[in-house]
């Protein structure tokens, strides 16, 4: 039978349970908000890529058509992309020599606008607060916090 000393060294006591769930507390308070931010900024450099590459896809088809349009409309079709949270639409103007294509954060992304046009003007129109303390809109991507 085994002593009343080895039964009682054998589990955790009450204090070292609570201090094991203190850290966890604290690892947790530290890493889960900033896994969230890591989220938004991939979610932020996605939807520039995919103005980018759509500025690519326009300037393919101004080279086959000599025009950004098919007849009142953009000659790529707007869309949503579920995976980045952004809508994505396209304007042109001066009779289709001119384009537009804005993203429009939704859901975890709501807040971010972003610009590109024909000439590959990058712009921000907005971002959430504390993203910058720059007057937007600038002429660049604002996809990092301070950034």
């Amino acid at each position: 039978m085994p002593s009343d000393r080895s039964v009682r060294d054998a589990g955790f006591t009450l204090i070292e349970l609570m201090l094991a769930l203190v850290v966890v507390a604290i690892v947790a308070g530290i890493a889960i908000p900033q896994y969230g931010d890591y989220l938004l900024r991939a979610r932020l450099t996605a939807a520039t890529g995919t103005l980018k590459e759509l500025r690519v896809r326009m300037e393919q088809r101004y080279a086959d058509e000599r025009t950004y349009a098919i007849g009142a409309g953009c000659a790529i079709a707007a869309f949503t992309d579920n995976d980045t949270s952004f809508g994505f639409a396209c304007a042109t103007t001066n009779g289709g020599q001119r384009f537009t294509w804005t993203a429009t954060g939704t859901g975890r992304s709501a807040g971010f606008v972003y610009l590109i046009d024909e000439a590959g003007v990058e712009t921000t129109i907005a971002v959430r607060t504390g993203w910058t303390t720059e007057t937007l809109p600038v002429n660049r991507f604002i996809v990092r916090q301070g950034g």
